[in-house]
């Protein structure tokens, strides 16, 4: 698509609408029950496959619809905003990243093996990077794949696997030349989760993001052949540096829809609950707290749709990738814990959508890069 990010607006917002019905119909209903449940059923990938909510960016040759990124954020807003992240996130790692570093590195056969079974739901995508003891640290990673004639044998294990209960294919960053240091010689590889020697730890249990599987994943001498490898061989850290400013606008993306969501929940309470003799919004502290809430998320705002476009363009740098992350999720940590002081004691009860919102937003300045990794390349960039 060829349009400007401007110039997509009505075609977004029709879009937009019919994302919002199905989350309305098909997921709220249920989403307390699987959070109590800690995962999403199987099936709901598939429903997200035949309402063409998985892989909406990716070329119509592999299954997809040929739209862009800005389609795929719509999907992501109106999940955030209904206070739904555990399938927002999990969705944001399937389509926006899996499926791209399979679109943008992976051969044909790879390709076309995969990316069709991923915008159906049929094939449920994962990253296993994260290491037990070494957090997301590609110089400590110590699963190796040790060639063996046309083959490689993985073993290593891996933690906090977002979908790893239900990933039918996982993009494994392991070390292919411990000869090298750091994070050199490592190599990305298509593993298949029925591949003999490949086990799911336990589902591990978080404060937040309740119906988002999170896993432990084990691999004990797994036999991949040469081509399930992502990419070059010993080069899989290029591969990774290459999708994250994807990545990282995706997560800007989803905290600021976050924060509108438990904002526009928080002042439809305010006009009801009472306290005093009167609602809680004619006082002035509720008033100038949301002030400041709503033109802080509007600024933001203002600042992520610059950056859409700039990515659509392909000029969407490191740094300013960083400032957006940094911002927009140490942002929504504020609101919602601004949001649920307003809703008083009823916010720290599960039974209002203000606690969910609060604990959910707690991971956003952890994963896709900390915040303090987010400063260190900002600086870097100023400093040289």
């Amino acid at each position: 698509m060829t349009m400007q990010y401007h110039e997509m607006k009505e075609e977004l917002e029709q879009f937009r609408e019919s994302v919002q019905r199905f989350v309305k119909t098909e997921i709220t209903p249920h989403y307390e029950q699987w959070e109590r449940d800690e995962i999403v059923p199987r099936d709901v990938w598939r429903k997200l496959g035949q309402q063409g909510l998985l892989g909406v960016d990716l070329p119509e040759e592999y299954g997809g619809v040929g739209t862009n990124f800005a389609f795929s954020m719509v999907i992501l807003e109106e999940f955030m905003r209904a206070n739904c992240a555990s399938i927002g996130g999990s969705m944001t790692v399937h389509s926006d990243v899996v499926a791209h570093y399979i679109l943008n590195t992976g051969t044909e056969e790879q390709k076309q093996r995969y990316l069709p079974d991923m915008v159906t739901g049929e094939c449920v995508g994962a990253v296993a990077m994260t290491e037990p003891g070494t957090g997301s640290d590609l110089q400590g990673i110590r699963t190796v794949a040790r060639k063996d004639g046309g083959d490689y044998i993985i073993n290593g294990s891996k933690t906090f696997i977002t979908n790893g209960q239900h990933a039918d294919v996982v993009v494994v960053v392991a070390k292919t030349n411990t000869e090298v240091s750091g994070a050199k010689g490592t190599t990305l590889f298509l593993v298949d989760s029925d591949s003999p020697g490949f086990s799911r730890g336990r589902n591990l249990e978080k404060i937040g993001m309740h119906a988002s599987d999170t896993s432990e994943l084990f691999f004990e001498d797994i036999r991949v052949p040469s081509t399930s490898i992502l990419g070059e061989l010993d080069r899989g850290f290029g591969v990774l540096m290459g999708e994250l400013q994807r990545e990282r606008l995706a997560l800007s993306v989803g905290a600021v829809s976050a924060a509108e969501g438990v904002l526009a929940e928080t002042v439809a309470y305010v006009k009801e609950r009472k306290a005093f003799g009167s609602t809680i919004a004619t006082f002035q502290n509720t008033k100038f707290k949301l002030a400041e809430t709503a033109t802080d998320i509007r600024v933001l705002r203002a600042f992520v749709e610059e950056c859409k476009g700039a990515f659509l363009k392909g000029e969407l740098d490191v740094p300013t990738a960083s400032m957006a992350k940094v911002a927009t999720t140490e942002m929504q940590g504020r609101v919602a814990d601004t949001c649920l002081q307003l809703f008083g004691g009823y916010g720290y009860m599960k039974e209002y959508g203000v606690s969910r919102a609060f604990v959910d937003a707690r991971v956003q300045r952890i994963y896709g890069g900390t915040s303090e990794i987010m400063k260190e390349l900002i600086s870097r960039d100023l400093l040289g």
